[in-house]
């Protein structure tokens, strides 16, 4: 019981510090692209999708990597060594590089960027949902702490920027140091049985997973659904920005919102295993799509501050259920000695295969029609593929007990 409840507290602190890290790096990348290395929107959308396309070649490797090794650190130790160098690779690499050619500056940024942040979160939360299943204690309420942590550099994050964007860069890298000091002080007893577990797993299981077609509908939900979201946010701090006197104001205000949001997303990441419990997986994947709809369409329809505001904070609900509903659905319908993969490739490789092709597409549209009737085109997107897969998603309660590789839904969290 004190070794699961030292556990909990370390790597809900390295959850807090990966996120503050990330926060204080990646918060204001899009405005950072457009107000200090002057690109255009389809030129972000084109760094956006570079970033994807990295992230989704790292993130099958990571995943056959972490069940091959099981619940040892490896991973988690080199990526905080590799963010320990964020300040520096923005300040003296990745911001020159761009400015210089944005192709060549789009590839070394994406390698970097797609590693240590945008592949390397998936890493850490299969990870940790791995030991909270081990050590029983649960994923969400660990998860929690990393929602905070973004908030609290995301607080402070716009006033920084408009100072200097670098002091944001050189917290990061502070952060980063106390993260590998936490992933050092992480001890976990690893069994035969574990052992033995994650010495099974073969490539020939995972090839296996693509010829089920369950896998591919779950695929076909993130691309059509989870993946929007992250293309909706890509660029909205800059649209956010423009409904304000000055980008000054627009950037500290953006600040706050962001900060606001992160900690509601906290209270709900708590919650959220209470809600998905009640209503099964499937149900609260369905859920966090219609509350996505909304949210995008709604973005498209109001007007001001306020009503975007409003519109934004709704992200706050769908994220923490969604998160936390895809690992039950999981581990509910298939072998639960892959769960990395599952969660590497059927939830974040198919989200980045998604951002890759969507973003430089949604770039050129904010350029040509502007943001608002792109949400709606978005928006509309996410409500059909919510539609369809209430007809093509696995209804968890009808399968629990049959699939022979189903943990069963409490052990998730």
């Amino acid at each position: 019981m004190k070794e699961s409840k030292s556990l909990y507290w370390k790597l809900s602190a390295y959850f807090f510090f990966f996120f503050f890290t990330w926060s204080s790096s990646f918060s204001l990348f899009s405005i950072w692209l457009g107000q200090e290395i002057k690109l255009s929107g389809a030129e972000t959308g084109i760094i956006f999708s570079a970033n994807a396309i990295f992230a989704l070649c790292m993130q099958p490797l990571y995943g056959y990597i972490s069940d091959k090794i099981g619940l040892k650190k490896n991973i988690l130790f080199f990526i905080s060594i590799l963010l320990v160098f964020v300040g520096p690779f923005y300040i003296y690499v990745y911001g020159p590089l761009l400015q210089y050619n944005v192709i060549l500056g789009a590839i070394v940024g994406g390698l970097y960027l797609g590693t240590a942040f945008l592949a390397g979160i998936g890493a850490i939360e299969s990870y940790i949902e791995k030991i909270g299943r081990k050590y029983d204690f649960e994923y969400g309420k660990s998860r929690m702490w990393g929602s905070l942590g973004w908030a609290a550099a995301t607080f402070f994050a716009g006033q920084l920027f408009n100072i200097n964007p670098n002091i944001n860069f050189w917290i990061a890298s502070i952060s980063a140091v106390v993260l590998v000091a936490i992933i050092m002080s992480v001890k976990v007893e690893i069994t035969n049985d574990d052992m033995e577990r994650a010495d099974s797993v073969t490539l020939k299981d995972v090839g296996q997973l693509f010829l089920l077609k369950d896998f591919w509908f779950l695929m076909m939900y993130v691309v059509g659904v989870s993946c929007i979201y992250s293309v909706y946010d890509q660029q909205f701090p800059v649209y956010y920005s423009s409904l304000f006197p000055n980008e000054a104001m627009g950037n500290q205000v953006f600040g706050y919102l962001n900060s606001f949001q992160v900690f509601l997303e906290a209270g709900m990441m708590f919650l959220a295993p209470f809600v998905v419990n009640k209503l099964g997986a499937k149900n609260s994947l369905i859920l966090a799509g219609f509350l996505m709809a909304f949210r995008i369409i709604g973005s498209g329809l109001v007007g001001g501050p306020i009503g975007i505001s409003s519109m934004k904070l709704i992200h706050a609900l769908e994220l923490p259920i969604m998160l936390i509903a895809i690992f039950k659905y999981l581990a509910a319908n298939f072998d639960t000695r892959l769960s990395s993969v599952l969660y590497l490739v059927g939830f974040q490789f198919a989200s980045q295969v998604g951002a890759s092709i969507l973003s430089p597409i949604a770039g050129k549209l904010y350029d040509s029609i502007g943001f608002r009737q792109t949400y709606l085109i978005m928006g509309v997107t996410v409500l059909c593929f919510t539609v369809l897969s209430i007809f093509t998603l696995l209804n968890s309660k009808k399968n629990k007990g049959t699939n022979p590789n189903a943990d069963g839904l409490e052990n998730v969290v």
